[in-house]
């Protein structure tokens, strides 16, 4: 059976458009067909950033991820960094600008900026889009690819780019179903729980204060989770904000993967975690600041004492039942200590995939040449994205992967074609 077309990549994401146009810029001529289960692709795009799309950051190292072998996700980020991708947005006519926290945002703070300038690259180049074409199953045989769609079409490729994302935003048509081809074709799967999520907190009275009392207060925290030993797993100082079910903002979902890994390989046991003021390392540096405040001004209460850290309802949550600072015993004043610098909070789960912005898990790194990100069971099959087991903390790093990995991706995919139009 001929081929339908040179190249067809799987999602119509950030990675799967990426690796479409790098295709077509490096072998011009290529028949590239972008195949998508929605009507209109690039959902993900568009609520990405509260619908503004943060493109990338300032800085980016391996350090910004978690899954696979640091050393293969910085040699990724090598082959098309963030300077690139802030040149290569510029040359489809997104101009970024740099916000203090460090993320890239488009001028007009519109996500479908991001979105038209993909498509029309895309189409620019002649690359073909099908969108509404679900996949319902992939079969390699015979150094071809059988792409079947779930009406019963049938397209044959030679190779195949898969950037159908992880399980994150599922009505954005990340059903998890790429990670199933992707195992039934021989591929190690590390088993995958949501990231970038916000997290669930028990309800009712909690040492220190009952925070469902809290809901819309935000304020920078130190996050720490560690395992029931008391081993540090993860540790972020950033924005955080309380809601009617707990916890969100960049603190909680930094540390939500970290969370839900810990339950899946526990059989469920959470992990111990802490919250606390980014100014104290630990208890003790708590506590001498305490004393610092008492000596300083004795008539001060506790609850004042902390309102320059905290706003004022967490504030007198955290510290109303107590007088005056001078007169606290000094197991009370430790209490006090531990409830700003490293309160224990009961996280019960997170919000789940509905929500979550990411994936943690996928199809196991070590399993792609991160020089061309093809496959080293299957050849022909490139992988780029969220398909794979990485993922990037809150502030541009997951699209900057999907760039990168996809540059290689539909880069490499193209030049394994000796002549064009041939297999």
């Amino acid at each position: 059976m001929s081929s339908d077309v040179d190249i067809a990549i799987i999602g119509a994401g950030a990675a799967g458009l990426a690796a479409a146009i790098f295709a077509a810029e490096s072998r011009p001529g290529v028949r590239s067909l972008l195949l998508d289960g929605a009507a209109k692709p690039g959902a993900k795009i568009l609520v990405s950033g509260g619908g503004r799309c943060n493109v990338t950051n300032e800085r980016v190292t391996a350090d910004d991820y978690c899954g696979g072998s640091r050393n293969v996700i910085a040699r990724v980020l090598r082959a098309f960094d963030e300077q690139r991708t802030i040149e290569w947005m510029k040359s489809m006519g997104v101009d970024l600008v740099l916000e203090p926290t460090g993320k890239y945002f488009p001028v007009t703070n519109k996500a479908r900026t991001v979105l038209d300038a993909l498509l029309g690259r895309a189409r620019e180049l002649g690359v073909k889009l099908h969108a509404g074409w679900r996949v319902a199953d992939l079969i390699h045989q015979h150094a071809e690819f059988f792409i079947t769609r779930d009406n019963g079409e049938m397209l044959v490729a030679p190779r195949v780019i898969m950037a159908t994302g992880g399980m994150a935003l599922p009505k954005s048509g990340s059903d998890g179903a790429g990670l199933h081809w992707m195992k039934e074709l021989g591929h190690g799967i590390v088993p995958t729980v949501p990231a970038l999520a916000p997290l669930v907190l028990k309800a009712g009275p909690t040492p220190g204060g009952r925070f469902e009392e809290l809901a819309g207060v935000t304020l920078d925290l130190r996050m720490v989770v560690a395992s029931a030993s008391g081993k540090k797993i993860a540790e972020v100082c950033r924005p955080a904000v309380f809601t009617h079910f707990g916890l969100s903002g960049p603190a909680a979902m930094d540390v939500s993967r970290h969370i839900a890994r810990y339950r899946l390989d526990h059989g469920g046991e959470p992990p111990r975690v802490t919250i606390g003021h980014p100014q104290f390392h630990d208890i003790a540096d708590a506590d001498k600041w305490l004393l610092e405040q008492a000596k300083s001004n004795p008539r001060r209460t506790a609850a004042s004492a902390i309102t320059g850290l905290f706003p004022d309802r967490m504030a007198e949550i955290l510290a109303g039942e107590y007088g005056r600072l001078v007169e606290l015993p000094r197991e009370l004043r430790h209490e006090l200590a531990r409830r700003i610098a490293a309160l224990p909070i009961k996280v019960i789960g997170d919000r789940g995939y509905t929500f979550a912005e990411a994936t943690a898990g996928g199809v196991d790194l070590s399993e792609v040449d991160p020089r061309t990100m093809e496959s080293r069971a299957v050849r022909g099959l490139y992988l780029c994205g969220e398909i794979l087991d990485v993922d990037g903390r809150i502030g541009g790093f997951n699209f900057q992967w999907a760039w990168s990995s996809g540059y290689l991706a539909g880069r490499a995919a193209a030049l394994s074609i000796q002549t064009a139009g041939a297999p």
